[in-house]
């Protein structure tokens, strides 16, 4: 999987971070290895005026996402053509914002906003009760898959570091 992901926000990020979730969500979908998707971290002003231009609503909003071609997931098996997924443009500041009003970490909220993009590029809208619920459904497990993953990765690294500490 080709994941570009490219901070132009000047708000520090973990760039790494995002593309493994990226890859995390991508393969929990089943989306062919040789997809490929972009994600743009921008600040408040380029994000209020991609909101304005393709949504016409006022201000910076916390994520957009710009499909390119006609991926969806797979079912079983793997999306059968490799393809780009499109754009996933995420704002930082937005972010902070709503993190701090959720109780979590901006970072968490991150994570959120680029699985939420992802799904999006995928074809899943939240518009109607009954796609919200998948949409938001999915959303949760590919969250907490991605949870599970860090802290057995944490927990893999502080059991090496006590291995080397006796």
């Amino acid at each position: 999987m080709s994941i570009d992901v490219a901070n132009e926000s000047g708000v520090p990020a973990d760039e790494e971070r995002l593309a493994r979730l990226a890859r995390y969500a991508l393969d929990a979908m089943r989306v062919h290895p040789l997809a490929e998707l972009s994600i743009v971290l921008v600040d408040e002003g380029p994000m209020t005026e991609l909101h304005i231009r393709w949504m016409d609503e006022p201000g910076p909003t916390d994520v957009l996402s710009f499909p390119m071609d006609e991926l969806r997931p797979g079912s079983g098996e793997r999306t059968s053509e490799p393809g780009i997924l499109g754009d996933v443009i995420i704002c930082p500041q937005v972010a902070a914002k709503q993190a701090e009003k959720a109780g979590h970490s901006a970072q968490d909220e991150t994570d959120l906003l680029c699985t939420h993009g992802i799904l999006h590029l995928l074809g899943y809208d939240h518009a109607e009760p009954e796609e919200h619920r998948e949409m938001f459904g999915l959303q949760g497990e590919i969250l907490a898959g991605w949870r599970g993953l860090l802290a057995a990765e944490a927990a893999d690294s502080a059991g090496e570091r006590n291995d080397t500490t006796r």
